[in-house]
């Protein structure tokens, strides 16, 4: 029993370890003695050790169908979620993690989808670039813009129906939304109910300056129609120059 000089001093823990490695060799009985620990407690660690292997190996073989079950794009935080809603066991990301990484599981990651909502490639009439990057305005309601990115755009959004598609009118004075619409499918009554919603909102005077890309939806005979029924003078991007709208994108 020289073997376990070194254990006397340890923790319980570190004896219980002791005699189940050398269980083998010597009488669990006399080590117990000799390490003056209690055999029951002893025994007690032992099966607390074979269930918490057993959760273990549970907690694996869970966060494992779970991952394949979300086609190996689920992440800790999907599979933190599904533990708890499916099988009632509380997690931490931190330890699924952990585990994932024992078991070799690394999520997909999603490419981005790239939508292109502006199509200049038309037959249709340009307006010259009357805005000429002055973004500027000295009054409210002088200068609108329409555009691709941020400010005054068509952009889209994700839902579970499919993409959606929102158009905005910004003021350059006070860089706010003064119009909007959403539609499932870029038509031309997109931008015109976005522009719409900013006529009816602000009911600015004749001579507004409404500039946007060079996008079919705005160069549009129904689109210029509505400019010229309300005196709005229409300004468009040069083609490919993103920095002719810079404020919008």
């Amino acid at each position: 029993m020289k073997k376990g000089n070194s254990v006397f001093r340890q923790r319980n823990s570190v004896k219980y370890a002791w005699i189940q490695e050398h269980s083998n060799e010597f009488q669990i009985t006399i080590m117990c003695k000799v390490l003056k620990v209690d055999k029951a407690s002893y025994y007690h660690w032992i099966k607390q050790g074979c269930q918490l292997q057993q959760v273990d190996e549970k907690l694996n073989e869970l966060i494992e169908i779970i991952f394949i079950q979300g086609r190996e794009n689920y992440g800790t935080r999907r599979i933190k979620d599904k533990l708890v809603q499916r099988y009632g066991f509380i997690v931490s990301r931190r330890r699924i993690g952990r585990i994932m990484r024992e078991l070799g599981l690394v999520a997909k990651t999603k490419k981005r989808h790239r939508i292109n909502t502006t199509n200049s490639n038309h037959n249709l009439p340009v307006a010259p670039n009357l805005l000429n990057r002055d973004f500027y305005a000295s009054y409210p309601d002088e200068k609108y813009v329409g555009e691709v990115l941020p400010f005054g755009y068509i952009t889209y959004i994700p839902t579970n129906e499919g993409w959606l598609y929102l158009a905005t009118v910004i003021d350059l004075y006070s860089r706010r939304i003064v119009g909007w619409s959403m539609d499932d499918s870029m038509k031309v009554s997109l931008v015109n109910d976005a522009l719409n919603m900013a006529l009816i909102n602000r009911n600015p005077s004749k001579g507004l300056i409404w500039h946007t890309d060079r996008g079919s939806q705005y160069a549009s005979y129904a689109h210029r129609d509505l400019l010229q029924q309300h005196g709005i003078v229409q300004s468009m991007s040069r083609k490919g120059n993103c920095w002719d709208n810079a404020v919008a994108d």
